[in-house]
């Protein structure tokens, strides 16, 4: 691949130990550049098992998942039994709530694409902490730590989870893979889908920690190609109105790639 390295983690990484192919393309941090922020990408491609990285050690670098969490959070609501599908309307509590739109029940197929804090959160209090802690183990999430707060431990930590973790999460949830029933795992792909670009179709779930040291988010996979493509981009996020470049940036580093 032009501009490509074959390079390896470390013997002791899982990567190392799956024999996956990691190729390093610190090349395409011209999408970074040319945004203006830093950050790092991984792009997985199950059928071959190979990994591209943008920023090799950023991609491995652990960070608070923000709103990506949310397929997490979906599957195991649906799992669990706490809503019955992604329509059934979940109460959002009544209290006030940084963006307006958020401030009315509504189902998960209508807070992922606005990602509704208060929704989600309702759906942790449901799940509550000792369930998340199994299914968490059981989908080798991130550190798969919750901490003691139910409804905050994707926002503020403890979990934790990178950018090649979560592109090996998207990939097995875009397969049907997780060890969960097909059910739930097509109803949250259901509600996930993005856009279409000709025959591709792109999924996903953005992110961000809000703080001014956040850190935004955008894991997903493509559709439509030769094989599917998994990914997931984090961006150094102060400020809301960097939002945009994180699609900007994934879209140009998947162009480049030859996958979208």
């Amino acid at each position: 691949m032009a501009g490509g390295a074959l390079i390896s983690l470390g013997a002791d990484t899982a990567l190392a130990q799956a024999r996956t192919e990691l190729i390093d393309r610190q090349d395409l941090m011209a999408a970074y550049a040319n945004a203006g922020v830093m950050g790092g990408m991984a792009v997985y491609q199950p059928v071959a098992n190979q990994l591209t990285l943008v920023n090799t050690a950023r991609t491995e670098q652990r960070f608070i998942p923000a709103s990506t969490f949310k397929l997490c959070s979906s599957l195991i609501a649906l799992e669990t039994g706490v809503v019955k599908d992604v329509d059934e309307a979940i109460r959002y509590g009544g209290m006030p709530q940084p963006n307006k739109a958020w401030e009315r029940d509504m189902s998960m197929r209508d807070a992922m694409p606005i990602s509704n804090v208060a929704i989600y959160q309702e759906l942790a209090r449901r799940i509550g902490l000792e369930r998340f802690k199994a299914w968490l183990g059981k989908l080798d999430y991130g550190n798969q730590q919750t901490g003691e707060i139910v409804d905050r431990f994707w926002l503020d930590g403890p979990l934790r989870t990178s950018a090649v973790d979560q592109s090996r999460f998207a990939a097995r949830l875009a397969e049907a893979k997780l060890p969960m029933s097909q059910r739930s795992q097509a109803m949250v792909r259901d509600i996930c889908r993005l856009e279409n670009s000709g025959q591709r179709i792109l999924y996903g779930k953005t992110g961000w920690s809000g703080r001014k040291d956040g850190i935004g988010w955008l894991t997903g996979w493509i559709e439509g190609g030769a094989s599917l493509t998994s990914f997931s981009i984090n961006i150094d996020m102060p400020d809301i109105a960097d939002a945009p470049k994180r699609l900007t940036i994934a879209k140009a580093v998947l162009s480049s790639l030859g996958l979208y």
